[in-house]
């Protein structure tokens, strides 16, 4: 109930003026965005890119006009000249949400979020890097799947998102196993439908080990996204069955969430990425992390009732 209330007002106005304003907000946020924009977030990625891997997302979603779209895009073009400049692009890639890119827009959105999607992975390849399209939900995946297979014709590393807590999943995972491939699996952060997503825990668990077996069997690249010990054991077992070796899968944390763990993965030997957020637009993504972490959401309300 606290998770479906949280990602709820996720995506109300009100709410998130409130929560903008309230100065003690900015502290945890901070545990979970690298900054406020891209200088802000270079000292982050150039600590991180010592012992791990990246993928950056410039924050932002759901956008409302073209010209917010084409800001988006000019944000993540500077970033990956960034990455060029300073000699990071084969430690670190950039994730990208088509809606930040025009595809909620009301006409023709699915074609601009592909030409804007188009121009990003443009100036990753003159960078040296990857571009991996993020997955929001449920009624967006066709569109964005059908935006990869696009892309993939002239960037065929372009990198796909899968949700575990989605019925679909297992079969987009057979689709997309195929040499060339690159693919995070995740178990999902929206609300929901059960008529399109297993809601209990223990389902969604069961449907993430599939997918991995899948993608652990397949030509691909899987990218095992979570912070589970369990999901994250069996993966390593899987992939050995396999055959695979450290760089032909990698495992993948948020960024401020286990950061022990992801340097003890690193050592191991294993390819461990870490996503990094940045920018102002951190709202959406800031709630939905609250609603995965309920002890996160009682520190935020003792917070906020101390600076009442």
């Amino acid at each position: 109930m606290l998770r479906t209330a949280l990602l709820a007002v996720s995506r109300s106005a009100t709410c998130r003026t409130l929560v903008e304003r309230t100065p003690v907000t900015r502290g945890l946020v901070a545990r979970y965005v690298a900054g406020s924009d891209l200088d802000a977030a270079l000292p982050v990625l150039h600590d991180l890119t010592r012992t791990r891997l990246v993928t950056l997302d410039h924050l932002g979603e759901d956008v409302t006009d073209a010209a917010q779209a084409d800001t988006t895009v000019a944000a993540y073009t500077r970033l990956l000249a960034e990455l060029d400049r300073s000699g990071l692009a084969d430690r670190a890639e950039v994730s990208v949400k088509l809606s930040a890119v025009g595809q909620a827009l009301p006409h023709d959105g699915e074609k601009i979020a592909l030409d804007n999607a188009r121009r990003i992975c443009a100036a990753a390849a003159a960078a040296g890097t990857t571009v991996t399209l993020d997955m929001e939900d449920h009624t967006t995946t066709d569109s964005t799947l059908a935006v990869l297979r696009e892309l993939r014709t002239d960037f065929p590393w372009v990198g796909a998102v899968l949700q575990a807590y989605l019925r679909r999943t297992e079969a987009d995972c057979r689709d997309l196993r195929h040499a060339g491939s690159r693919v995070r699996l995740c178990k999902g952060a929206y609300d929901e439908p059960a008529s399109v997503a297993y809601r209990a825990k223990a389902d969604v668990d069961r449907s993430y080990v599939r997918c991995l077996k899948v993608l652990m069997a397949g030509e691909g690249h899987p990218m095992v996204a979570s912070h589970d010990p369990r999901m994250i054991a069996i993966a390593r077992v899987l992939a050995e069955r396999a055959g695979r070796r450290a760089g032909d899968h990698e495992y993948q944390m948020l960024y401020g969430i286990r950061d022990e763990e992801q340097r003890r993965i690193a050592a191991r030997g294993d390819h461990m990425r870490v996503y990094v957020p940045y920018g102002d637009e951190w709202y959406g993504y800031f709630m939905r992390r609250l609603a995965e972490r309920p002890a996160n959401v009682a520190f935020f309300l003792r917070s906020l009732a101390g600076n009442s």
